[in-house]
């Protein structure tokens, strides 16, 4: 905040009364001539004293910011003879020569002007209010400017701080950035066909639609305005008549429409509006309305694109989505990390779903356990807690999955101590090149196998499931997690009903 801070107006604090109401005879619109002209100075005279001779643009809209005067809307925003038509230029953190800016000051007094804050990092700052109230901050006290003021008939006053200083709104959110994470998951959201459509906002109340495809996704990043907002969309178009007939009772509202070239346009409109716009798109391809209400506006994710440095410098947010809130806490994950969740669902394919905090994560059925399973209600329920470790935290798909069994001891090495030993245990399985025996007195017990190989010719086809079989252990591999058993080795058969080891 820049210590000292004045209010600079036309109107003589005399002429206000009790309650701070001006009540002189100035009025609230500009003059386009002398009035306007001392503004201009007494704004030079502060950058000169400040040694400032280049601002840069914050925050920037365009229109919106009428002071509901008498005379014409500024032409282009007040922008035309400053920037290109495409307004090129005109974006948050874009450094301006001061004669610039001073104009950029002459739009914001006049009705339906552009609005920016223009500002000098720790030095210098100017903004203009309602009724061609001025705010100037400086790192120096300027009295030579002050004394300038005065003398062009203008009314400077010592404030604590400007009341159009950037203040974030409440509760500041971490904004997700227009980083390589955020471009692999667009990529991803467009070759799944979950995204179509991209919304460029480069101003506070201005943006463009771009349709992608797989295709052009770099090209139209290549093109984007600097520090942009973003909001990637699923498909928002539709029949033009289907689109007209969703059109809501009163407005504003956004309407798209794609003309036969594939190009997009949008414009705001209200209901008293919307006829006109009906006959603007008739001959559109399609077309498509969008809220501008916070609550009804629901985008897939966005975003905030970062300096070429990668550093997110732009102050003004998105409102953030589901998939912004996984973003950010997706962001406190990593690769290792033990946490704790609740079991919310086993769904019939074997996997179960585990809410760690917000975030449903996901535990495959081999990572719940060691030892063999045949359904993971055999190791968990529903409503259950539980403490996992986080295998991975895949930022595109926005994935976690789990381990139990990663937070739990190792058997298996124990189970490699086993070789050599003689055991008797139950057939679990027969398959074509051999039986599985079961070499614990548990029902999760580990299995071995008998390869055909190793099966006393006297078994030969006769073995069935549930019979018991003496077995040595001759091999436990601790890398693939197969355990082989020969019945050779050991010599002695058994029949169901003899005693287990």
């Amino acid at each position: 905040m820049l210590p000292y801070v004045y209010q600079v107006t036309k109107y003589d604090p005399a002429d206000r009364n009790q309650h701070g109401h001006y009540t002189g005879a100035e009025p609230a619109t500009s003059d386009h001539g002398p009035v306007e002209a001392a503004y201009l100075r007494a704004v030079a005279a502060f950058a000169e004293e400040a040694g400032v001779d280049r601002l840069t643009i914050r925050e920037p809209q365009l229109g919106g910011f009428a002071h509901f005067g008498l005379e014409p809307p500024a032409d282009g925003y007040g922008l035309a003879d400053l920037f290109p038509a495409d307004l090129t230029g005109f974006h948050d953190g874009a450094p301006v020569p001061i004669a610039v800016g001073l104009e950029l000051v002459r739009a914001m007094l006049r009705d339906e002007g552009a609005w920016c804050r223009l500002e000098t990092e720790g030095a210098f700052a100017v903004h203009v209010g309602w009724d061609q109230y001025l705010y100037v901050g400086s790192s120096r006290p300027c009295a030579a400017a002050l004394a300038r003021t005065r003398s062009l008939g203008l009314f400077p006053e010592r404030l604590d701080a400007s009341p159009y200083d950037f203040a974030p709104d409440e509760p500041r959110h971490e904004q997700r950035p227009a980083d390589a994470d955020f471009w692999a998951r667009l990529r991803w959201a467009v070759s799944a066909h979950r995204a179509t459509f991209l919304e460029e906002t480069y101003a506070a109340n201005a943006s463009r639609w771009h349709r992608l495809t797989r295709d052009n996704i770099e090209a139209v990043r290549s093109q984007l305005t600097p520090r942009a907002q973003l909001a990637v969309w699923p498909d928002l178009l539709t029949e033009v008549d289907a689109a007209m007939a969703a059109m809501p009772e009163e407005g504003p509202v956004e309407i798209l429409w794609e003309d036969q070239a594939g190009r997009i346009t949008s414009t705001v409109a209200d209901d008293t509006q919307f006829e006109a716009v009906t006959s603007k798109i008739a001959d559109a391809s399609a077309a498509g309305v969008v809220s501008l209400a916070a609550d009804e506006r629901h985008p897939l994710f966005t975003a905030v694109l970062p300096d070429s440095d990668g550093v997110l410098r732009a102050r003004w947010q998105t409102e953030p989505t589901p998939s912004d809130r996984n973003w950010a806490f997706l962001k406190t994950l990593r690769r290792g990390q033990v946490v704790t969740g609740t079991v919310t669902t086993i769904a019939g394919f074997g996997v179960t779903f585990v809410d760690i905090g917000g975030f449903t994560a996901m535990i495959n059925i081999p990572e719940l356990s060691w030892r063999p399973i045949n359904h993971p209600s055999d190791v968990v329920s529903v409503g259950q807690q539980i403490t996992a470790e986080v295998l991975d935290v895949d930022m595109v798909r926005e994935r976690v999955p789990l381990s139990l069994r990663a937070v739990q001891e190792d058997p298996w090495p124990q189970v490699a101590q086993r070789t050599g030993q003689v055991v008797t245990g139950p057939v679990t399985r027969i398959v074509p090149f051999g039986v599985f025996v079961r070499i614990e007195d548990r029902e999760d017990g580990f299995e071995g196998l008998v390869h055909t190989s190793e099966l006393d010719d006297s078994t030969g086809d006769v073995v069935e499931v549930g019979d018991s079989l003496t077995v040595k252990i001759i091999d436990v591999d601790l890398a693939r997690r197969r355990i082989a058993l020969s019945q050779t080795q050991a010599r002695t058969p058994h029949r169901e009903g003899e005693r287990h080891s």
